[in-house]
């Protein structure tokens, strides 16, 4: 029986569950993260936005943006012991386009386009073919609002079938009051993770060098977090739908 974590982007999975994943996979489960959207955009010039977000991760090209962070990827999966899936199709909404050629987003805490009401079907029909029937998959709750966590969240629950569900970190960090609303109705289990489980949590989400100064003021406030939010239960949730 394998775990699917279906990741928004290169990082997800591990940063909101990387810990327990190291548990799991030192117990000999079978772990994969499936990322979704990390594919590589139609060659032309990037949107506004996209240069914005090159600038502060010190990329120039999506090529050089995306082999970069599927790098990090493999590398952060390898310290909790799983094995990644980089899915091809959907490239990160700083780079998706409208049929016009307009940029669709200039933020990424906004709802789906209408212009993307296609995606959760598509996304749907990109993970299916992989699953086994007794693969326990795991999402993202979409806390914080993130349109692809949105879209990839819309996309799974159309697989119809039991979903376990992770709390997106760092986002629940910053909105910790979305969190109830959400998980309303779910059965949830307690996991527990080590202090070396923790250790290559944290080691894990350092081998992401690129994102780090998006998601957390300093390496220090980001350990400091990681330390609390692990402290509460010495492990973490996960809720079942």
């Amino acid at each position: 029986m394998r775990w699917i974590y279906i990741s928004p982007h290169l990082d997800d999975a591990v940063l909101s569950a990387g810990g327990f994943i190291y548990e799991q996979t030192r117990a000999g489960i079978p772990v994969e993260i499936w990322t979704i959207i990390c594919g590589y955009p139609p060659p032309g010039e990037l949107t506004p936005f996209a240069q914005v977000m090159h600038y502060q991760w010190g990329t120039e090209t999506a090529k050089e943006t995306i082999d970069l962070r599927r790098a990090e990827d493999e590398k952060a999966a390898g310290i909790v012991g799983a094995k990644t899936v980089h899915f091809e199709d959907l490239p990160d909404c700083i780079y998706r386009r409208g049929p016009d050629g307009e940029s669709l987003y200039m933020d990424i805490f906004v709802q789906p386009h209408e212009a993307e009401a296609h995606l959760p079907e598509q996304i749907a029909q990109m993970i299916a073919p992989r699953l086994e029937p007794d693969d326990q998959v795991i999402c993202q709750l979409g806390i914080g609002g993130h349109v692809d966590h949105i879209l990839v969240r819309q996309g799974v629950e159309r697989l119809n079938r039991p979903l376990w569900y992770a709390a997106d970190v760092p986002y629940l960090f910053n909105n910790p009051e979305e969190l109830a609303p959400q998980v309303a109705g779910m059965k949830e289990s307690l996991y527990p993770i080590t202090e070396a489980g923790l250790e290559a949590w944290i080691e894990a989400v350092l081998a992401y060098p690129s994102q780090l100064s998006s998601l957390f003021d300093s390496t220090d406030q980001m350990k400091e977090e990681f330390h609390s939010y692990w402290s509460e239960r010495k492990g973490i949730m996960l809720w079942l739908k």
